[in-house]
């Protein structure tokens, strides 16, 4: 399933936000993101009609399954991108933003064999 990078980004903030806060609100991803208002608005109804997240009647936002499962995949590439490359020196910001780059254009193959050559180095 492909979908664009900006919704990757926003159901990951969504898992990012989830993980600190019981409840999170279309409030709570601005502020994280820093958008306006109003884009997020749309964002989060183009995210709940394409069925990745739900809102509640008080604007309770949480992940479906398959938003749960785009989050979770965009959400390990970006952490394990970001220690690879800071391992490899770069500074932690710099390996952030590569990472936040990366992580929506490496394909699953390239992906799994990057994630089994660190483990054997580390072996």
């Amino acid at each position: 399933m492909k979908i664009q990078e900006s919704a990757e980004n926003y159901l990951e903030t969504i898992l990012m936000l989830q993980r600190q806060k019981p409840c999170i609100r279309s409030i709570d991803i601005v502020n994280a993101l820093g958008f306006s208002k109003p884009s997020i608005s749309v964002a989060m109804k183009n995210l709940r009609n394409n069925g990745y997240i739900s809102m509640d009647s008080d604007g309770h936002i949480t992940l479906t399954t398959s938003g749960l499962e785009i989050a979770e995949k965009i959400y390990e590439r970006h952490t394990f991108l970001s220690a690879w490359l800071s391992g490899l020196g770069v500074t932690p910001h710099v390996a952030a933003e590569d990472a936040c780059r990366i992580e929506h254009v490496i394909s699953a193959e390239s992906f799994a064999a990057l994630k089994r050559h660190v483990k054997e180095m580390a072996k």
